[in-house]
């Protein structure tokens, strides 16, 4: 995966990570990266937040930190959004995507 395009910003307490969501897929996985965003396929439907549940919970596996370290910030209801990333720099969470 070609982790140094990804949009990861260092933030006080960790990092805040772009993300492209792909609600209603047939399956859960991150696809890999699109423009400086990370690319996340859910098979979750689109409605009341239970897509970006669980594109924090896919990302939270990924990179491998529990799920309430994993928030959305921003792009609730756009298929864009930034989630945060709490206790990893952009640094850390790049070496853990690549490895993941």
């Amino acid at each position: 995966m070609e982790c140094d395009k990804l949009g990861i910003r260092d933030v006080p307490g960790g990092a805040i990570i772009a993300v492209k969501v792909v609600p209603g897929a047939s399956r859960d996985k991150v696809c890999g990266v699109l423009g400086d965003a990370l690319k996340i396929a859910t098979s979750a439907p689109p409605e009341k937040g239970k897509a970006n549940a669980a594109v924090a919970r896919i990302l939270a596996i990924a990179i491998g930190v529990d799920k309430r370290a994993v928030e959305l910030v921003s792009g609730p209801t756009n298929p864009r959004k930034e989630f945060r990333v709490t206790g990893l720099n952009a640094e850390a969470i790049r070496s853990l995507l690549e490895k993941a």
